[in-house]
């Protein structure tokens, strides 16, 4: 069963992307949004855990919550794709089950 899980907290902050990457099964989805898409950035404390999801996972990102925290595109880890929310409610409907971390 594929499973798109979103994660919104700041791994820097939560554990809440230690504990999805740590059950989430190969070949499942992960969308970071709100405070969550500061792991999507390159050369911080995470970036190496984001690195090996993008090789397990589809990793996505919410691109309006980028631009709100003033996150250039440019930062993002290479391999994460950057949806708005239209991209969001499609990748919601695509898969068979969808898992919020808190």
């Amino acid at each position: 069963m594929s499973v798109l899980h979103i994660i919104n907290k700041s791994p820097f902050e939560k554990n809440s992307l230690d504990t999805c990457l740590r059950l989430a099964k190969k070949g499942s989805a992960i969308l970071l949004i709100e405070d969550a898409i500061y792991a999507a950035q390159k050369n911080t404390a995470v970036a190496d855990k984001i690195i090996a999801a993008v090789a397990r996972h589809s990793v996505f990102a919410l691109a309006p919550d980028l631009d709100a925290r003033g996150i250039d595109e440019s930062t993002v880890v290479d391999g994460i794709s950057l949806v708005d929310y239209e991209g969001f409610v499609r990748l919601a409907t695509e898969y068979h089950a969808v898992q919020s971390w808190l």
